[in-house]
């Protein structure tokens, strides 16, 4: 078992492999700072809140 140092609320970056663009399928960028995943082809970026990845189109912010 690891000891990660990391904040409850830190997105795993791991679980980044493991998700896809619900509207094109495509793969995300993780912006840290912005606490976001973002969908290059989409033009949408995904929230994450309390290190949960909100992968709902109607909550995604518009990159335009």
């Amino acid at each position: 078992m690891t000891n990660d140092m990391s904040p409850p609320s830190a997105f795993d970056r791991r679980m980044l492999e493991a998700l896809i663009c619900p509207q094109t399928h495509s793969t995300l960028e993780y912006d840290a700072a912005a606490q976001e995943l973002i969908s290059r082809a989409a033009s949408l970026a995904f929230p994450i809140r309390n290190g949960i990845p909100v992968m709902l189109i109607d909550e995604a912010r518009s990159l335009d």
